[in-house]
Protein backbone atom coordinates (compact mmCIF):
# COMPACT_ATOMS: atom_id res chain seq x y z
CA UNK A 1 0.00 0.00 0.00
CA UNK A 2 3.11 2.43 1.17
CA UNK A 3 4.21 1.80 -2.82
CA UNK A 4 0.90 2.53 -4.39
CA UNK A 5 0.59 5.77 -2.42
CA UNK A 6 4.38 7.09 -3.30
CA UNK A 7 3.16 5.91 -7.01
CA UNK A 8 0.75 8.58 -6.82
CA UNK A 9 1.12 12.16 -7.82
CA UNK A 10 1.47 14.85 -4.73
CA UNK A 11 -1.80 16.36 -6.28
CA UNK A 12 -3.65 12.83 -6.55
CA UNK A 13 -2.31 12.10 -2.62
CA UNK A 14 -3.38 15.46 -1.35
CA UNK A 15 -7.23 14.59 -2.87
CA UNK A 16 -6.45 11.51 -1.16
CA UNK A 17 -6.03 12.72 1.93
CA UNK A 18 -8.76 15.35 2.10
CA UNK A 19 -11.18 12.70 1.10
CA UNK A 20 -9.97 10.91 4.11
CA UNK A 21 -9.82 13.51 6.52
CA UNK A 22 -13.83 14.50 5.00
CA UNK A 23 -14.64 10.32 5.33
CA UNK A 24 -13.25 10.60 9.35
CA UNK A 25 -14.96 14.11 10.21
CA UNK A 26 -18.29 12.87 8.64
CA UNK A 27 -17.65 9.37 10.33
CA UNK A 28 -17.41 11.03 14.01
CA UNK A 29 -20.29 13.63 13.27
CA UNK A 30 -22.26 10.52 12.32
CA UNK A 31 -21.29 8.03 15.55
CA UNK A 32 -20.02 10.35 18.37
CA UNK A 33 -21.68 13.92 17.42
CA UNK A 34 -25.23 13.09 16.56
CA UNK A 35 -26.38 10.81 19.43
CA UNK A 36 -25.05 13.43 21.62
CA UNK A 37 -26.96 15.65 20.42
CA UNK A 38 -30.02 13.86 20.57
CA UNK A 39 -29.38 12.76 24.14
CA UNK A 40 -28.97 16.68 25.27
CA UNK A 41 -32.07 17.55 22.87
CA UNK A 42 -34.01 14.92 24.99
CA UNK A 43 -32.62 15.72 28.38
CA UNK A 44 -33.69 19.56 27.48
CA UNK A 45 -37.21 18.18 26.57
CA UNK A 46 -37.32 16.83 29.88
CA UNK A 47 -36.30 19.33 31.98
CA UNK A 48 -38.86 21.46 30.21
CA UNK A 49 -41.43 19.08 31.14
CA UNK A 50 -40.05 19.12 34.60
CA UNK A 51 -40.36 22.67 35.31
CA UNK A 52 -43.74 22.93 33.67
CA UNK A 53 -45.25 20.10 35.92
CA UNK A 54 -43.38 21.99 39.02
CA UNK A 55 -45.42 25.37 37.84
CA UNK A 56 -48.31 23.87 37.80
CA UNK A 57 -48.17 21.68 41.32
CA UNK A 58 -46.94 25.08 42.72
CA UNK A 59 -50.47 26.42 42.94
CA UNK A 60 -50.93 23.29 45.30
CA UNK A 61 -48.41 24.34 47.77
CA UNK A 62 -50.08 26.97 49.09
CA UNK A 63 -53.33 24.84 50.21
CA UNK A 64 -53.31 23.29 53.17
CA UNK A 65 -53.79 19.47 54.24
CA UNK A 66 -57.21 18.37 54.27
CA UNK A 67 -56.62 16.42 57.36
CA UNK A 68 -55.59 19.25 59.17
CA UNK A 69 -57.52 22.14 57.69
CA UNK A 70 -60.77 22.85 58.85
CA UNK A 71 -63.72 24.48 56.59
CA UNK A 72 -63.67 28.54 57.40
CA UNK A 73 -66.17 30.49 56.67
CA UNK A 74 -64.63 34.02 56.74
CA UNK A 75 -67.38 36.37 56.14
CA UNK A 76 -69.95 34.40 56.90
CA UNK A 77 -72.59 36.90 55.98
CA UNK A 78 -71.80 36.95 52.52
CA UNK A 79 -74.25 35.20 50.40
CA UNK A 80 -73.03 31.97 48.19
CA UNK A 81 -73.69 34.46 45.16
CA UNK A 82 -71.12 37.17 45.87
CA UNK A 83 -68.31 34.24 47.45
CA UNK A 84 -68.56 32.93 44.09
CA UNK A 85 -68.10 35.43 41.87
CA UNK A 86 -65.03 37.12 43.83
CA UNK A 87 -63.06 33.63 44.21
CA UNK A 88 -64.04 33.30 40.29
CA UNK A 89 -62.96 36.94 39.54
CA UNK A 90 -59.65 35.96 41.91
CA UNK A 91 -58.73 32.48 39.63
CA UNK A 92 -59.60 33.83 36.02
CA UNK A 93 -62.74 31.71 35.75
CA UNK A 94 -65.24 34.23 34.95
CA UNK A 95 -64.57 34.41 32.18
CA UNK A 96 -65.59 31.24 31.31
CA UNK A 97 -68.90 31.23 33.54
CA UNK A 98 -71.69 30.93 31.59
CA UNK A 99 -74.80 31.32 34.21
CA UNK A 100 -75.13 31.20 38.15
CA UNK A 101 -78.45 31.00 39.47
CA UNK A 102 -78.92 30.75 43.65
CA UNK A 103 -80.84 27.78 44.69
CA UNK A 104 -81.50 28.13 48.37
CA UNK A 105 -80.23 30.93 50.70
CA UNK A 106 -76.92 28.90 51.03
CA UNK A 107 -76.61 27.49 47.41
CA UNK A 108 -75.85 28.12 44.17
CA UNK A 109 -75.77 26.68 40.69
CA UNK A 110 -73.04 27.42 38.14
CA UNK A 111 -72.98 26.55 34.49
CA UNK A 112 -69.32 26.87 32.95
CA UNK A 113 -68.39 26.50 29.18
CA UNK A 114 -65.04 25.42 27.85
CA UNK A 115 -63.36 25.77 31.38
CA UNK A 116 -59.93 23.98 32.31
CA UNK A 117 -60.60 21.03 34.62
CA UNK A 118 -57.37 21.85 36.55
CA UNK A 119 -58.61 25.41 37.44
CA UNK A 120 -62.02 24.66 38.46
CA UNK A 121 -60.62 21.56 40.90
CA UNK A 122 -58.62 23.93 42.47
CA UNK A 123 -61.51 26.89 42.51
CA UNK A 124 -63.66 23.87 44.30
CA UNK A 125 -60.75 23.45 46.81
CA UNK A 126 -60.78 27.17 47.40
CA UNK A 127 -64.29 27.34 47.81
CA UNK A 128 -64.20 23.73 50.27
CA UNK A 129 -61.37 24.83 52.59
CA UNK A 130 -62.07 28.72 52.76
CA UNK A 131 -65.74 28.81 52.74
CA UNK A 132 -67.13 25.62 53.59
CA UNK A 133 -69.10 25.19 50.64
CA UNK A 134 -68.93 21.65 48.94
CA UNK A 135 -70.26 20.00 45.58
CA UNK A 136 -73.74 18.59 46.09
CA UNK A 137 -74.29 17.66 42.17
CA UNK A 138 -72.47 18.18 38.87
CA UNK A 139 -71.83 16.83 35.61
CA UNK A 140 -69.21 17.31 33.18
CA UNK A 141 -69.00 17.05 29.49
CA UNK A 142 -66.29 17.59 26.74
CA UNK A 143 -66.18 20.92 24.95
CA UNK A 144 -67.37 20.98 21.40
CA UNK A 145 -64.02 21.36 19.93
CA UNK A 146 -62.95 18.70 21.90
CA UNK A 147 -59.60 20.32 23.54
CA UNK A 148 -57.29 18.21 26.21
CA UNK A 149 -58.32 19.25 29.38
CA UNK A 150 -60.76 21.81 28.96
CA UNK A 151 -64.71 20.84 30.31
CA UNK A 152 -68.16 21.74 30.24
CA UNK A 153 -69.63 21.97 33.96
CA UNK A 154 -73.11 22.54 35.31
CA UNK A 155 -72.39 22.77 39.34
CA UNK A 156 -74.51 22.90 42.49
CA UNK A 157 -72.46 23.69 45.30
CA UNK A 158 -74.03 24.21 48.81
CA UNK A 159 -72.72 25.84 52.37
CA UNK A 160 -73.26 24.08 55.72
CA UNK A 161 -75.71 26.58 57.35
Amino acid sequence: MKDWLESLQPRERIFLFAGAVLVTVALLYALAWMPLDRRQSALAASVADWQRSVAELGALKNMPDSDTASPATPDAGQTPVVIVDRTLRARGLDKSLQRSQPTTSNGIRVEFKDVAFDDLALWLGDLSTQYGMEVTSGAFSAPGRGEPGRVDATLTLERAP
